[in-house]
């Protein structure tokens, strides 16, 4: 099977949706194992030329043959919806995309961190009084939310979806990495990492999607606690 053949998906989720505990992978609540309609052909181009940008082909190929949106890593696919005559991705952060930079290069190829540039915080026993601190502090914090949350971070990066807490994975549309996903932290203060397989190399959409496919069937279908007689029915 190949990474842009996405004829298992919807058996593989109904298969998911049906069982007992489906209710018990992360985020399943969610998303309900639901894929919204795939997107025509015309709609992908509408889509691409709106963004000035042709959307990496594993996806591309996912909006084109699976859906649009809905069940898929953690809360689920950001679904792609047409609002008002435009394109835009819908959920818990996917304002995070600017759609009109989307087709300028995301420029990094390995894991940064814009806080590195950031002296160290206050520290307390450095002031004579709280007040002193507290406004050392809060400007700080200020100057530390201007530097990190600058969005020239983040230009080229399409956010598919949200894991909590403000953590969020995307998918590199434009730049070196094109193609790959990668991950947010910047709510942990950890900055933009890729997302790695297990070989350590990046992953793109594909695995992605079809590593969260395998471990939700690893957890309902086939768990340390699933008997032989169990897996052979």
């Amino acid at each position: 099977m190949t990474p842009s053949d996405w004829s298992d998906v919807g058996e593989r989720l109904a298969r998911l949706a049906a069982d007992a505990d489906a209710g018990d992978v992360f985020g399943a609540t969610s998303h309900g194992w639901r894929l919204e309609p795939p997107l025509s052909a015309a709609e992908i181009r509408e889509i691409e030329e709106q963004l000035r940008v042709e959307l990496p082909g594993e996806y591309r190929s996912f909006l084109l043959e699976a859906g649009r949106g809905g069940a898929g890593p953690a809360y689920g696919l950001f679904p792609v919806r047409r609002v008002d005559g435009r394109w835009r991705w819908e959920g818990d952060g996917a304002d995070l995309t600017d759609l009109d930079t989307l087709a300028q290069p995301f420029p990094h190829s390995e894991a940064f961190n814009p806080a590195d540039a950031l002296p160290d915080p206050p520290d307390e026993e450095d002031y004579s009084s709280l007040e002193a601190f507290n406004a050392a502090e809060d400007a700080y914090w200020e100057k530390h939310d201007e530097v990190v949350y600058r969005p020239e971070h983040s230009i080229g990066l399409l956010y598919l979806c949200h894991l909590g807490c403000a953590n969020r994975e995307a998918l590199v549309v434009s730049g070196p990495a094109r193609g790959q996903m990668w991950a947010d932290d910047t709510a942990d203060g950890c900055g933009f990492r890729p997302l790695l397989d297990t070989d350590g190399t990046p992953m793109g959409f594909a695995r992605w999607y079809r590593q969260w496919l395998d471990n939700a069937e690893a957890q309902l279908s086939h768990g340390p606690d699933r008997s032989a007689s169990q897996v052979e029915a």
